[in-house]
């Protein structure tokens, strides 16, 4: 039994045994987190803590022992899948963790997985394996000096002005491509030519150690290399070359004092090369003011050299101003006491000292236009030369207004009153609808223009409540409108004043003709203006359109920008309306510099007035350190317009003489002077014939169409007789092209802006007409034409008319001697002055046959003969019968030198031909007696004309 029960006990320990080997009770452990480093020249990760995986079945065989490790994905994009994990030894559980293939530090320098230790289970094929919790491990990828330093630049180029010393001339920069600070650092610059007047420091900033002089090297090369904090040197040295600059001036570089412009050049550029140059200063503001003055040219600036009148035709503006400072004259006397001053158009310029100087306008002219819708036109200039303070005013009391126009004026059943003034740079328009039940506004406009002292034209429509003010062309709205009140009413009468108004507490006196009755007060004058008009006129309508205004009265010359799409950033552009001031504005220095060179000047006029424009750049720069900030000075230079191509008015088409019978001057009709006449306008200008290989220059002319403003025709000696004979023009003709003319005995002067074709077809309309009975035997007119107000003069076209009388109704056979003078005349018409004309055929054989022309020709020569040896026998009265030889032989050798052509009056009477004779036969008078005792050999009704022909001296008279 005992036997029995040692076996059992030992059957059962032996199966207790075997039991206990097959069970796995416990999951293997392992830390939570690892720090792993790997090289990136190695795969093998160091972990800390080290990788050991530990289990409490130990040291049962299988269950106790480590069987593998499985690494498991971490985040997206993290990369675990590079690393694998290894049991280097089952028994302890150590593990070892490395990369599957190469890292690289600089395209990933960390990585984060999980990793999980599984034991060897119940038995060799690791059944019933246990598997431990997973652990974060964070591996970071140390880098490798694997990269040299490599410069942003290999070559780096500065500029610094000589003389000084600099904390920086130019700045190296080299980077490396290694990921750590340790590598990716560069820890030193060096340069390594020697002997260079440089140094730099670990920042790459390098600067001069001496100061450098431009004239003993302008150029300073030298080369530079870098090292990281690894010591590995670049892979490629920089170059840098420094340009020494001669002594640094701020200010503006590459002014030009003299700018010349040649007229249709358009738009010129005034400062093509001008820089500003700063020297290194830190600037944040720059503003230049470009200004050109155009105050002694013309009207404040350069504009059409055509009368007011003849520029408002041009310019297509509406007809029926009314002049109210007319050119003084018996019809327009009003303006006969006030001074005037020379112009440099046609139009007057009236002086108003503020006192004195008063035009009291007719009320037939000022009733020529309404007050309830009228526009107002005038150029104006404060501040004339003859401006003085009116004698009450006393130092210190606050200056008055000053009157332009004050108007009471009569509408169809009201009167309206408007005053027109000027105080300090403010214009008021003072208007009353009605004088007898509205109450006053007034309009006001603030106005540099005002009062700046310059030319300024201004045109004011009224059509109330609305009021327009154009200052040269430009709109400009009230800055204030207000209601005054209630003020006293003017008197309803018509009434106007230029230059001052009417004392509103005096009483009108009674005004004749602009005069006052003596015995009786003047009116007393207030708010006189002190300063200059012209062409101060009124009509009735608004103002023209915007582009006629602009027409009229903008300033054709003045300051431009070129183009303002090629403004650079933060770049602003100012010009004031008349052009004549430019602002440039900006922070950038290149940019600013690029748009001064863009600063134009323009001259639209073809033949723009001549002379010097004064010009002046002013410079302003705002610095951070306001301290030690630039001051420029003022830049003064001026503009010169060159004379223009003068344009050449040729007149032609017109013989020196026009012979005609006289009944054809004596019909209704006249005959006309210039039927064909030709006008024609070309310019002359150099032209550069080097390139066609000729020496010298030449000159070319072009044929242009242009605008004459008038034309002159012009009786030559005495003028026209009104009663036997006149010069007619197409008046309807006149009036359908918008010409005026002023027609005197002494001249016809046709005056308008209009083409050479009109002025063509007028002048070639112009008749001269002879009353019956009053023929003359020649008369001769002169003919000219002017082109921009008489600035261009055409040459002097020069006729002679010849009047062509029948001998049939002139021959009377019972008087030989009148009938020889009778006949003189057509027979010299016929042999000289007729030479070279052609006349119509029904007068071609009017004058005798031919027979009976040899034989006048034949009696008139003796006459001649015998006239002249009477006047050398008085000249030499004792040697008679010698003096009358060689007078004859005299006579011969003039005969023989030329051809003569006699003129003999054929009106001239019998008797009066026979004083002449008896006077020549007296032969013991003296030459001056005989001179005094016949008068009437210098009247034109007894001259002889002896004229060469072929000669161009005048005709000689005796």
């Amino acid at each position: 039994m005992d036997r029995m029960n040692t076996l059992s006990l030992l059957l059962l320990c032996l199966t207790s045994v075997a039991l206990s080997n097959k069970a796995n009770k416990h999951k293997p452990w392992i830390e939570t987190e690892y720090q792993g480093i790997v090289m990136e020249n190695d795969n093998t990760v160091l972990l800390n803590p080290p990788l050991f995986a530990l289990d409490k079945d130990a040291p049962l065989h299988y269950a106790g022992e480590i069987c593998g490790f499985r690494v498991h994905n971490g985040a997206a994009g993290s990369g675990s899948v590079q690393f694998e994990a290894v049991v280097l030894d089952r028994s302890t559980g150590e593990g070892l963790v490395r990369s599957k293939e190469p890292l690289d530090c600089e395209s990933q320098r960390e990585h984060s997985f999980t990793i999980q230790a599984y034991d060897c289970g119940e038995g060799p094929d690791g059944t019933n394996s246990k598997k431990s919790h997973k652990a974060t491990v964070h591996v970071r990828v140390n880098d490798v000096n694997e990269f040299s330093p490599v410069f942003v630049e290999r070559r780096y180029e500065a500029s610094v002005p000589e003389g000084r010393l600099f904390d920086r001339v130019v700045r190296v920069e080299a980077l490396d491509a290694d990921c750590s600070p340790q590598y990716s650092q560069i820890c030193f610059y060096d340069i390594i030519t020697p002997n260079v007047p440089f140094a730099i420091d670990n920042d790459g900033n390098i600067k001069n150690t001496e100061p450098l002089d431009s004239k003993r090297q302008r150029v300073h090369s030298f080369w530079v290399t870098a090292f990281d904090c690894g010591k590995n040197r670049a892979q490629a040295d920089a170059q840098v070359i420094v340009t020494v600059k001669p002594s640094c001036k701020p200010g503006w570089i590459g002014w030009s004092k003299r700018v010349e412009y040649t007229p249709g050049s358009g738009s010129i550029p005034l400062f093509p090369n001008l820089h500003l140059e700063t020297c290194e200063e830190t600037v944040w503001n720059i503003q230049a003011t470009v200004e050109l003055q155009t105050g002694h040219i013309g009207k404040g600036c350069d504009r059409d050299s055509y009368s007011d009148r003849s520029v408002r035709r041009l310019c297509g503006a509406v007809r029926g101003e009314v002049d109210l400072l007319p050119p003084p004259s018996p019809a327009a006397n009003w303006t006969a006491a006030l001074p005037t001053l020379p112009s440099s158009d046609s139009s007057l310029v009236f002086s108003f000292n503020g006192s004195t100087h008063v035009a009291v306008v007719p009320d037939s002219v000022a009733s020529m236009v309404p007050g309830d819708h009228f526009t107002l036109q005038l150029w104006m200039r404060r501040g004339g030369a003859n401006a003085q303070p009116p004698a009450n005013q006393a130092r210190g009391v606050r200056k008055e207004e000053e009157t332009i126009v004050c108007s009471t004026v009569k509408n169809d059943d009201s009167f309206s009153h408007y005053t027109l003034s000027v105080h300090g740079c403010r214009l008021s328009l003072f208007y009353w609808p009605d004088v007898s039940a509205a109450r006053p506004v007034k309009f006001l406009w603030k106005l540099e223009q005002v009062c700046d002292s310059e030319w300024h034209h201004l045109s004011l429509s009224v059509q109330f409540p609305s009021v327009t003010l154009y200052v040269d062309g430009v709109t400009f709205d009230p800055a204030l409108i207000h209601d005054n009140g209630a003020l006293p009413n003017p008197a309803p009468r018509q009434r106007m004043v230029i230059g001052a108004c009417w004392d509103p507490e005096e009483k009108q006196k009674d005004i004749k003709n602009n005069t006052i009755p003596e015995g009786k007060d003047t009116v007393r004058y207030v708010g006189g203006f002190r300063g200059l008009l012209s062409g101060v006129t009124v009509r009735p309508g608004s103002v023209e359109p915007h582009s006629v205004v602009e027409c009229l009265y903008a300033c054709r010359e003045g300051l431009d920008f070129g183009d303002l799409e090629t403004l650079g950033s933060g770049m602003k552009v100012h010009v004031n309306p008349s052009q004549s001031v430019l602002v440039l504005e900006g922070d950038d220095i290149d940019s600013f510099n690029r748009a001064v060179q863009q600063v134009t000047y323009r001259n639209s006029l073809r033949f723009a007035t001549p002379g010097v424009r004064p010009l002046k750049l002013s410079t302003s720069l705002r610095c951070f350190s306001e301290e030690s900030c630039l001051s420029l000075k003022q830049l003064e230079g001026y503009l010169v317009v060159l004379q223009p191509d003068a344009p050449q008015i040729s007149l032609s088409g017109v013989g020196p003489h026009l012979a005609r019978p006289a009944p054809e001057f004596e019909s209704p009709h006249g005959v006309p002077l210039f039927p064909e006449l030709r006008i024609v306008c070309s310019l002359s200008h150099a032209v550069n014939t080097a390139t066609q290989g000729m020496e010298g220059g030449a000159l070319m002319s072009d044929a242009v169409a242009h605008t004459l403003d008038g034309c002159e025709v012009q009786p030559l000696g005495e003028e026209l007789n009104p009663e036997k004979e006149e010069l007619l023009v197409d008046m309807d003709s006149l009036r359908e092209r918008g010409l005026d003319i002023i027609n005197t005995t002494a001249y016809i002067a046709i005056t308008g802006a209009e083409s050479i074709s009109v002025y063509e077809d007028v002048l070639r309309s112009i008749r001269y007409r002879l009353a019956r009975g009053s023929a003359r035997f020649e008369r001769r007119f002169r003919l000219s034409c002017s082109e921009m107000n008489g600035r261009y003069t055409s040459n002097e076209l020069t006729l002679e008319v010849n009047f062509l009388h029948s001998l049939d109704s002139l021959y009377h056979p019972s008087h030989l001697l009148a009938s020889q003078q009778q006949f003189l005349h057509p027979s010299h018409h016929a042999a000289g002055e007729l030479s070279g004309h052609t006349l119509p055929n029904p007068h071609r054989n009017s004058v005798v046959p031919g027979a009976a022309t040899v034989i006048i020709m034949v009696c008139v020569g003796f006459l001649v003969v015998m006239v002249i040896l009477g006047v050398f026998r008085i000249r030499s009265i004792h040697r008679r019968a010698d003096g009358a030889r060689g007078g004859a032989k005299d006579g011969s050798n003039q005969w023989d030198d030329s051809a003569l052509t006699i003129i003999v009056n054929p009106m001239e009477s019998y008797e009066s031909q026979m004083g002449v004779v008896a006077d020549t036969e007296g032969e013991d008078e003296d030459e001056e007696e005989e001179v005094a005792d016949s008068p009437d050999d210098s009247s034109d009704d007894q001259q002889i004309i002896i004229k060469k022909e072929g000669r161009d001296s005048a005709p000689r008279r005796y």
